[in-house]
């Protein structure tokens, strides 16, 4: 069963930039599809970017496109989001998760989730 394990999360204040990390174990993480999404409080979780498992095909919500970025490194079993230009409407806690194969972009298609990490931006 693979895990996941988010980092990268803090207080930022509206303009600036982080980039958050996703760590996965096992051995067969570059089969997967890796989605991120965020949860504000008192909201549904929403969809914000995936990648594919090979990584050239890659998806964004409206709401990021053009500011954020998700990339991965199969060598090291990582998926990161770089978020540029943030927003205070981006905060929230963000998940990464994993699905076999095709990518998606609703919550019910991965079978595997981290923990989250929280983003806070000040405006």
């Amino acid at each position: 069963q693979m895990q996941l394990v988010e980092s990268g999360g803090g207080l930022v204040q509206a303009g600036d930039s982080l980039r958050l990390s996703c760590a996965a174990s096992g051995r067969t993480f570059s089969s997967y599809a890796m989605g991120w999404f965020r949860q504000a409080a008192g909201k549904e979780r929403e969809f914000v970017a995936a990648i594919g498992w090979i990584g050239g095909v890659t998806v964004y919500a409206d709401s990021v496109k053009g500011r954020f970025t998700i990339s991965r490194d199969n060598a090291k079993n990582t998926v990161y989001l770089q978020m540029n230009s943030l927003k205070f409407e981006d905060t929230a806690v963000y998940y990464c998760a994993a699905r076999r194969m095709r990518l998606a972009t609703t919550p019910h298609e991965y079978d595997t989730w981290g923990q989250g990490t929280q983003v806070t931006v000040s405006a």
